[in-house]
């Protein structure tokens, strides 16, 4: 018996739940539509920005495209999120709730590409572009230094080269004092080191020359890296100090080239394989045949040495060429749009905030279906009779008493106050 008693409170609680949420829901349907069109102007609007960026014309007919592009967004948004408010709070089988899931993924995927990406660029159309700026600045910064690092390696190779003709002019003079072949004096062996000492000295001037030039092409590619910079940071509309950064762009790509070619070490290697190679031997001045092979003998010698000094700097020069070469770098201009998706990570605030503002309904669709799942497990079991609010009660009776009226022909007049409580419920009968 206390159960049978319970039983009926326990059903009036879940009609009183259910009406209580039913009027939460009528009151908040009240705003519901202006609020998701407001939404989805505001993605239009953004989304209008967005599409500008991309067009290169700014004739009518581009901000007539633009503005048709974003009122289709607005538009698609808003029918979109209507239908997912409408139908699926109402489905009840599970099979219906996945394909309206379904669905509404799809939705989701095509208005992040139609609209949300536009939104984030946009909102961060300009930064993402300052920071490929910065990046490209850095890019050429590590060419640049790479190239000088190389070059300054190369004219390191002068030390080299003076070593070995030091080397040479120190054997020359032991040998004008016959300290060598034992004959003093300037013979064919005193010639053949001064030759070679001859050919290291020029090549050591040549050298030399290209301190100065690589110096002043580092200094000047600095300069341009510091312009850079500034283009990067400085204020106003990017699109036109992306112009003027393309064109220094231009200048340190060739700065960079140059400095790549005033690198030493490819003549350095060549001059080392000729040094022992290309030997032009003076005929023997000796007075007598011991003296001649004295002298064939040193010369021999002077030539093995000759040969070991020439590989050790094309050595050294290898080393150099063998120095992995500055990457190349080449700036790209880039639309505000495609610099957001780039640097997509950098900017998650920005996108997080494009995709809320065209999926937020989502979370309406959701927070209606609960809501409207709780109506109905309130209103199970229950029958229709005792949902019956007074007011529906009294227009049940008030119809019922006109259809017994209009079976007898007597034609009567509904009280006022049914008629205003429930003016849709009370249709007055036609009488023949």
């Amino acid at each position: 018996m206390a159960r049978l008693r319970e039983e009926p409170a326990h059903r009036q609680r879940g009609i009183r739940y259910a009406k209580e949420l039913e009027g939460h829901l009528a009151w908040l349907e009240t705003f519901s539509g202006t609020a998701l069109g407001v939404l989805a102007v505001a993605s239009g609007i953004y989304t209008y920005l967005g599409v500008s960026s991309l067009l290169d014309d700014n004739g009518a007919m581009s901000a007539f495209a633009a503005i048709a592009y974003s009122v289709a967004v607005s538009v698609g948004i808003f029918v979109f999120w209507s239908y997912m408010l409408r139908l699926f709070p109402a489905v009840r089988t599970a099979r219906a709730r996945v394909g309206l899931l379904s669905a509404m993924a799809l939705g989701s995927v095509a208005i992040i590409a139609m609209s949300s990406w536009l939104n984030a660029a946009a909102l961060a159309g300009s930064a993402a572009v300052e920071q490929h700026l910065a990046e490209t600045v850095q890019d050429y910064q590590g060419s640049l230094e790479r190239a000088h690092e190389i070059a300054l390696s190369a004219q390191g190779l002068e030390r080299d080269v003076a070593r070995v003709r030091q080397s040479f002019e120190d054997l020359s003079e032991q040998e004008a004092t016959g300290g060598l072949s034992g004959l003093a004096g300037r013979g064919a062996v005193f010639r053949v080191l001064r030759q070679k000492s001859s050919e290291l000295a020029g090549l050591e001037a040549q050298i030399a020359t290209q301190t100065p030039l690589v110096n002043s092409a580092f200094v000047e590619g600095n300069q341009i890296l510091s312009l850079m910079r500034a283009l990067t940071v400085e204020p106003g509309p990017v699109e036109a100090r992306s112009v003027e950064f393309s064109e220094q762009a231009v200048r340190l790509a060739g700065l960079i080239t140059r400095l790549r070619q005033l690198s030493v070490a490819p003549l350095v290697e060549r001059a080392a394989q000729d040094l022992s190679a290309s030997v032009v031997l003076p005929e023997l001045d000796g007075g007598t045949v011991e003296s001649r092979g004295s002298q064939a003998s040193t010369i021999s010698s002077v030539l093995e040495v000759l040969a070991q000094r020439a590989a050790t700097l094309e050595s050294a020069a290898q080393d150099v060429l063998a120095m992995p070469s500055p990457a190349e770098t080449t700036y790209t201009p880039i639309s505000s749009a495609d610099a957001v998706i780039k640097y997509a990570r950098n900017f998650a605030p920005s996108w997080a905030g494009a995709i809320a503002i065209d999926l937020l309904p989502a979370v309406l669709v959701f927070i209606l279906a609960i809501t409207q799942g709780a109506i109905r497990e309130g209103r199970e079991g229950i029958a229709i009779e005792e949902t019956l609010t007074l007011a529906e009660l009294r227009a049940a009776v008030l119809a019922m008493r006109d259809m017994d009226t209009a079976m007898k022909g007597e034609p009567v007049d509904p009280p006022d106050d049914i008629v205003k409580e429930n003016p849709s419920l009370v249709t007055p009968l036609k009488h023949k």
